[in-house]
This record gives structure tokens, C-alpha cells and sequence, in this order.
């Protein structure tokens, strides 16, 4: 599976690419018995892909075979076993790249010149990603984390490590029968570094941190100077080696706060927007104004799928089998909405009823 979609993972990917890039897209599910039916799905897109190539006059035998070799090997990449809610697939010329993502996105082989990372992009935004930085005097760990998981992230120089001169040192503090490890010097450089390290994670993808150790660990990094705003700390020492669903539960309760206060002013933000009619609800509102680029903050339900089509330049609703019925029309916009600046956040199903599902406020 790829690493996360960081803006400079997400430029690369938008790169147009010698024809055919290949994207194949497919719901999967995280449960039996919807998920036995998974494997047959991805074998019959490869099919579907196999056969798109052999009836394009414009792919050469080369280039089909170098591609049908790249998603043969991204294929082999795919673990279902451990399926979230879709699957996305990319393959071209010298490359591939598999992504397991917690939204469901549309089943499709699209053969085009760049990747289809409209959905993909909304998934990553709808995932309310956060940083956990998790302290203890002789390993510093940072963990990927979102409402349903927490996943150590080895990499940017993490985890941190060093040897105490006393192994049996954190129990003892715990104890009292040693002075704090957190009041030397040694541990004060130490934690300088990951500070320094993490400060450069959170400068190529800032995301919330949340920051969790003993009393004195968070005292002695904090000294140490700012790390993000609205940087939360959780007293909890002990999981700086994991495991990750320990990291998630100690995370959850603070995350979950914060999140339901976003909300409340996500909501207050778009009732001002009203008053001062710089408001747009409804996904035809909303997408005319992400044409225009005057969407300043996008808001919409985490489970909000509609399926539409273009009449006139303005979107109607429609059923899938209509002739240019599009059902990934919600990604389309979160995508289009990003591109152009505006902020988006996604609220708990029911929060936006009275708008449509989806709202934003304008810039003008």
C-alpha cells in the first residue's frame, strides 16, 4: 500500500502521463459476508482493465504489456483481507500505486492520460487524519492516526531512540525510587531532536497533534518552544511503544471534544454566511460556486452520496442508469474545493439536513 497522500505525493500523482494511465476503482468491505465477494469484484476489473487495453488502437503492445505488468504487480499488493471501504488502483508506464481508503468509492476502469484522484482526495479529506506523538525518556513515537485507527509512522526520522543507563529507569520514576529522567540533560537534547523532527513533519503535512506522555515528559517538551496551534496534550504515559489501538483509545475522548466543537462552529459559520447571503446550499449551489472559485469553506455530511447529472450547466438528480449519470459528483466538488483553496470539513450525518447535506460559506 502507498504512504500517506501528503500535497507533494498528490502533485505527483496529477502529472499527465504517457497514455494510458490506468485507474481501477472498487468498493470493498471491512466485514464478512459482504467481503467474500471482494476477490471475484477485483478479478473481474482486471479483466475489464486487460480488455480496455487490448481494444485501444492507441496503446502499442509494448505499452500494454508494460502497464497490464504494473497492475498485475499493484494487484498483488492488494490485501483484503484488511479491506477498508474502497480500493483505488493506479498503473502506468514504470509505475503503480495501491491505496486503501475509508470511504466507499465508485467501481470504474478509467484509461486516460492522468490518474482519477477525485476520490481518493475526497477520502483522504473525509478521514480527519491527525498526528499522535507519544513520549517516554527513552523513545519518542509518532503515530498516523484517524477516528478509526492509529498506525506507527517510521519514517522523517521516527521512532527516536537511545539506550538509558538504567533499562528499568521509566518504572522506577513511576515508583519514586529514581529522580525523573525528564529533569537531565541528555533527555533534554533528546526530546530537542524529536521536537526538530516533528516540527518538519507538521511543516509538509499539518494536520492536529495531539502530544501524550507523563506529566513531566509534556512539561519538558513544551519548554522546548511551540509546536502547532491548537496542539492538545494527553496525560497518559506508557505507549511510546503502541500498541496502536492503546494510542487510539488514549487519543479518542480529546479528538471526539474536539471534533464536536469544529462542528458547532462550522455550523455558526455558515449561519453567518446566511445572514450576510454569502451562502450556497444544495449540491447545485455549491457546485456553481466551486466553478467560480468563490467557495471559501465547503461543509458536507460524511456519508453524503448522491448521484446527478448536467442539465443546462446546472446539476438535477438522477438515477445510475440515466446516460451521464455521475454518482462520484461529491468528490468531484471536495476535489474542485481544495484546488481552489477553500477549506472543507465534513460533519456528522444529519448536522446539515436543512441545507441539502452539503453548504458553504463564499468569499463574496
Amino acid at each position: 500500500m502507498d504512504p500517506v497522500l501528503t500535497p507533494d505525493v498528490l502533485a505527483k500523482l496529477r502529472r499527465t502521463r504517457p497514455y494510458p494511465a490506468l485507474s481501477l476503482l472498487m468498493p470493498t468491505h471491512r466485514r464478512e459476508p459482504d467481503n467474500t465477494q471482494d476477490p471475484v469484484r477485483l478479478r473481474n476489473l482486471v479483466a475489464e482493465a486487460e480488455e480496455a487495453l487490448d481494444a485501444d488502437p492507441a496503446v502499442s503492445r509494448e505499452r500494454r504489456a508494460d502497464v497490464l505488468d504494473q497492475l498485475r504487480q499493484a494487484v498483488g499488493e492488494v490485501d483484503l483481507a484488511h479491506a477498508e471501504d474502497g480500493l483505488v488502483v493506479f498503473a502506468a508506464q514504470g509505475e503503480h500505486h495501491v491505496w486503501s481508503v475509508s470511504r466507499t468509492v465508485p467501481e470504474r476502469v478509467v484509461l486516460a492520460d492522468t490518474f482519477l484522484t477525485r476520490n481518493l482526495v475526497a477520502a483522504q479529506a473525509a478521514a480527519q487524519p491527525y498526528w499522535a506523538l507519544a513520549l517516554a525518556s527513552d523513545r519518542v513515537s509518532l503515530w498516523n492516526g484517524s477516528p478509526a485507527s492509529a498506525d506507527e509512522h517510521t519514517g522523517d526520522g521516527f521512532p527516536l531512540t537511545r539506550t538509558l543507563a538504567d533499562p528499568d529507569a521509566d518504572r522506577k520514576e513511576r515508583i519514586g525510587d529514581l529522580p525523573s529522567t525528564f529533569q537531565d540533560e541528555a533527555t533534554r537534547q533528546f526530546l530537542r531532536e524529536a521536537h526538530d523532527k516533528l516540527r518538519a513533519v507538521l511543516a509538509s503535512e499539518p494536520r492536529p497533534l495531539y502530544v501524550i506522555g507523563a506529566p513531566a515528559a509534556l512539561s519538558l517538551l513544551e519548554s522546548l518552544g511551540p509546536l502547532a496551534p491548537g496542539t492538545l496534550t494527553i496525560q497518559h504515559g506508557g505507549l511510546a511503544d503502541g500498541p496502536s489501538a492503546a494510542v487510539r483509545e488514549a487519543v479518542e475522548p480529546v479528538r471526539a471534544k474536539r471534533e464536536a466543537a469544529s462542528t458547532a462552529t462550522v455550523v455558526a459559520e455558515l449561519n453567518t454566511a446566511r445572514g450576510r447571503r454569502e451562502f450556497a446550499g444544495g449540491i447545485d449551489e455549491v457546485w456553481q460556486a466551486v466553478k467560480e472559485g468563490r467557495m471559501r469553506l465547503l461543509a458536507l455530511e460524511e456519508h453524503y452520496r448522491t448521484v446527478v447529472r448536467d442539465e443546462g450547466g446546472h446539476l438535477e438528480p438522477a438515477d445510475r442508469s440515466d446516460d451521464g449519470a455521475r454518482d462520484d459528483m461529491v468528490d468531484e466538488i471536495v476535489e474542485q474545493a481544495l484546488e481552489r483553496g477553500a477549506e472543507v470539513r465534513f460533519v456528522p450525518d444529519g448536522t446539515l439536513s436543512d441545507q441539502g447535506r452539503i453548504a458553504g460559506a463564499l468569499r463574496y
